[in-house]
């Protein structure tokens, strides 16, 4: 019990034992369900590297970004933008994805006024946080289908997304299709997918470059880990699939929004 109190304040608070090994999770949900989904993970890795296995987040994509850029984690989980910026950019050596695909989407009340991206001119559109990778994807969509008096607003989470649609505070959101399918069937059923992105990179594993020589072996632990019960509970319960190999250029077709994340990094940290 004192070993998990100790391990929760330091993922809340965003630091970690100076002897332990830092996972780094993008707040791809909120903390205290990464906190839940990765201890399997953590306990496995434990027992395998043979030293203490700390779970972080971030408040938000961005500050995640800056820190991962910062050289704060030893192994880096977040989605294939920042991966590939991680990647180019902080020399981290990505090591595997997960099999499902991920793509985003963007969706409307399935009895609301909007039926094309046309019509979204002059109002509200609900992204997750300007560093997100399907707030960066509907953000080209738009600049794409030529449609620029939008008004984006950011939330925290994709069931945010849902209820403010619904409420009619605004008309249309962005979120990934895994998100999606987590939301409660009758929330589902009163959203439409208005467009669907192509299958691009999800959530990546990479390892900071300053322990390239321990490549092999974390390598080995996840893929080992894989395969455990407690692993494979958690990619049936997400829609994952579990783990597979980068394909050949992956993380390079992401550089149009790993850009993106750049621009952000470059202003000041408010």
């Amino acid at each position: 019990m004192i070993r998990l109190l100790i391990s929760c304040f330091a993922f809340v608070v965003g630091v970690a034992q100076a002897d332990a090994f830092k996972i780094g999770v993008a707040p791809h949900t909120s903390a205290r369900v990464i906190l839940e989904q990765y201890q399997p993970l953590r306990l496995y890795l434990e027992k395998a590297l043979g030293e203490p296995v700390e779970i972080l987040t971030a408040p938000d994509f961005t500050e995640y970004a800056r820190r991962a850029m910062n050289q704060d984690y030893d192994l880096a989980i977040t989605t294939g933008h920042q991966a590939r910026m991680l990647q180019a950019d902080a020399h981290y050596l990505p090591l595997l994805t997960y099999q499902a695909e991920f793509k985003a989407i963007a969706v409307v009340a399935d009895q609301g006024p909007v039926h094309s991206v046309h019509e979204l001119k002059g109002h509200t559109v609900l992204g997750l946080s300007p560093t997100s990778l399907v707030s960066l994807w509907g953000l080209h969509w738009l600049k794409d289908q030529g449609v620029k008096e939008v008004t984006i607003r950011h939330v925290s989470a994709a069931d945010s997304v849902a209820q403010l649609i619904l409420s009619g505070e605004a008309v249309a959101g962005f979120m990934s299709t895994a998100n999606f399918s987590k939301l409660a069937p009758d929330v589902q059923a009163r959203l439409r997918v208005l467009e669907e992105s192509e299958a691009m990179a999800g959530r990546v594993y990479l390892l900071n470059q300053r322990e390239s020589a321990r490549l092999k072996g974390v390598d080995k632990a996840l893929w080992a880990f894989a395969k455990t019960p407690e692993a494979k509970q958690y990619f049936e319960s997400t829609k994952l699939d579990g783990y597979r190999k980068l394909r050949p250029r992956e993380l390079e077709k992401m550089e149009r929004y790993a850009d993106e994340v750049r621009l952000v990094l470059r202003k000041p940290a408010k």
